[in-house]
């Protein structure tokens, strides 16, 4: 999903996850946490991890975040992941968050990033992960 600077949307096709900022996700000042964004973001990769290894996947690294624009409350937040590698026992996923203002059709890009993830075993241990 490495997307162009130009890009002028979202990216095609549905959301892994769409939710609503609210302002529970706040820190004191009444901005929404980029740490609340990148749980989102965690579990968006996640989801894609698992449906393509086929059961239980474990973070192991996130790349390159990026937070290009704030997110506030009431903003509908749609993250998009896409698998881009899978080696042996582990999957990359890049995510991207856009927001959609609570009142309109105004969309932006807030963050992205490249998480890594391990499937694993009933005992947590990795293992491999299913062809296609």
């Amino acid at each position: 999903m490495s997307v162009p600077p130009t890009q002028a949307g979202p990216p095609p096709g549905a959301p892994t996850i769409r939710t609503i900022a609210m302002p529970a996700d706040t820190n004191p000042a009444g901005d929404i946490f980029g740490g609340w964004l990148m749980a989102q973001m965690d579990l968006a990769a996640g989801n894609a991890a698992a449906r393509r290894a086929r059961g239980r996947c474990a973070t192991v690294a996130v790349e390159a975040m990026t937070f290009l624009s704030p997110v506030f409350v009431g903003d509908e937040v749609s993250l998009y992941a896409e698998v881009l590698k899978v080696g042996r026992t582990s999957l990359r996923i890049a995510v991207e968050a856009w927001r959609r203002v609570r009142e309109g059709e105004e969309t932006a890009k807030v963050t992205q990033a490249v998480f890594t993830f391990v499937a694993i075993d009933d005992h947590r241990q990795p293992r491999p992960v299913p062809p296609a």
